[in-house]
């Protein structure tokens, strides 16, 4: 690949994710299936590349961008094999061998019907920074896009000035800024990081700051997280959001120094709030009008069937982003990332589901059925041409054909 041959470059986050299959069980919640001293049968196992990098990078690559990825792996079996994977999807050129280095590896605990665990070991990440960045070929690009930093030590150390470091060097080339998060063990080093401190370092440099509905509140307070969580019995708390408490956080987020901010929601679909147009005509390449002063909520698109959620929230943020390289809308960009999210949770793997951009297009067009969602929080309204919600910070929330109730086809 040339290097003005670029669309995204995807950095960051990159492993081997082992999958065992769960079959013949009537279980549904993980606190059911592990148990001391309990045999659990297993089927097959299916192995493929995880993280970030993987999972962004090579659906954007299968959606039709041109993408080059940024990552590190060691000089092992396990780094082996994910240089052999990648290459056999196509874009795998920018990955670093480090000898003497650990490759990643995390152990993907989805049981069907239910949201997925990680049994993770960071190993080569843990050492990627500001250095395994090639500007020279970043310079040529449209969009950087960086994962996990949560799960990368060097990125997450005295407050995140590495990773500072990097959108800083990213903006001054004048692309547009991506960053996914992920959520850390909170016992662990990282879940004891003063996440707050180091967001207010780098978010200014960041335009879109993509992390789950968990991820934010995690990030902006930890303790009222553990209470939830605590209050949650081992169940997701997706359904402990309102629209004003998402509001909240992302406002926090916007005030750190993003310009927009989506929440993942899961099976509840993505949020979405966006600054002003004075603040958003930073960010080359979109309507600066259609994109400002936004708060949207988009319903997740139904699956087929449910096979696993692991890579989901990466496939979304690849749809929206390849959406946005496409020059298009803010609310066909929210679409392009629900329905690739539901092609993503139809596979095992987090990245066989994915289509290319002319079926993922159609399956749009065509109508797919949504999954339904309600919101209770006063001043949101349904567009039901759209099958859109637009919160009470949404300019166009009064616009003609806005609905206080609905009913969404089932």
């Amino acid at each position: 690949m040339k290097e003005n041959d670029i669309d995204a470059v995807i950095a960051g986050h990159l492993c081997l994710d082992i999958f065992p299959e769960f079959i013949n069980g009537k279980e549904t919640y993980l606190d059911d299936l592990f148990v001391p001293g309990k045999l659990v049968n297993i089927g097959g196992m299916r192995i493929c590349t995880g993280g970030a990098v993987s999972n962004t990078g090579i659906a954007m690559h299968i959606l039709g961008a041109r993408v080059s990825l940024m990552a590190n792996v060691g000089d092992d079996f396990i780094g082996k094999a994910i240089l052999n994977f990648l290459k056999s999807k196509g874009p795998a050129e920018g990955i670093k061998t480090v000898k003497g280095e650990f490759s990643s590896y995390t152990i993907v605990i989805a049981p069907k019907d239910t949201d997925r665990i990680f049994l993770h070991n960071p190993g080569t990440n843990d050492s990627f920074c500001y250095d395994d960045i090639n500007f020279d070929l970043l310079k040529n690009a449209k969009l950087f896009h960086l994962g996990y930093p949560p799960l990368m030590k060097k990125l997450y150390e005295n407050n995140g000035e590495e990773l500072k470091r990097i959108y800083e060097k990213a903006n001054e080339l004048g692309v547009v800024t991506s960053l996914d998060f992920a959520l850390p063990d909170p016992n662990s080093p990282s879940g004891n990081v003063d996440w707050n401190a180091v967001l207010k370092n780098v978010l200014p440099y960041v335009d879109i700051f993509f992390p789950s509905v968990e991820e934010a509140q995690f990030i902006l307070d930890k303790k009222k997280f553990l209470k939830m969580r605590e209050r949650a019995k081992g169940k997701e708390l997706l359904h402990l959001f309102e629209g004003d408490e998402l509001a909240k956080l992302s406002d926090k987020l916007l005030d750190y120094g993003s310009k927009i901010v989506g929440l993942k929601c899961g099976t509840r679909g993505l949020y979405m709030k966006t600054a002003s147009k004075k603040k958003i005509k930073s960010i080359g390449g979109i309507d600066h009008d259609n994109w400002s002063e936004r708060e949207l909520w988009e319903a997740s698109y139904r699956a087929e069937k449910f096979v696993s959620a692991a890579g989901a929230g990466d496939s979304a943020i690849a749809g929206f982003l390849a959406a946005l390289l496409q020059g298009e809308t803010i609310e066909k960009c929210l679409k392009y990332a629900s329905m690739c999210g539901a092609e993503n949770v139809q596979a095992m793997d987090t990245i066989s589901g994915i289509k290319n951009w002319k079926e993922t297009t159609r399956k749009i067009k065509s109508g797919w059925k949504k999954n339904y969602l309600k919101v209770l929080t006063v001043g949101w309204k349904f567009d039901r041409e759209r099958e859109l919600w637009y919160g009470p910070g949404d300019k166009n929330n009064n616009a003609h054909g806005l609905l206080h109730k609905h009913k969404v086809k089932k």
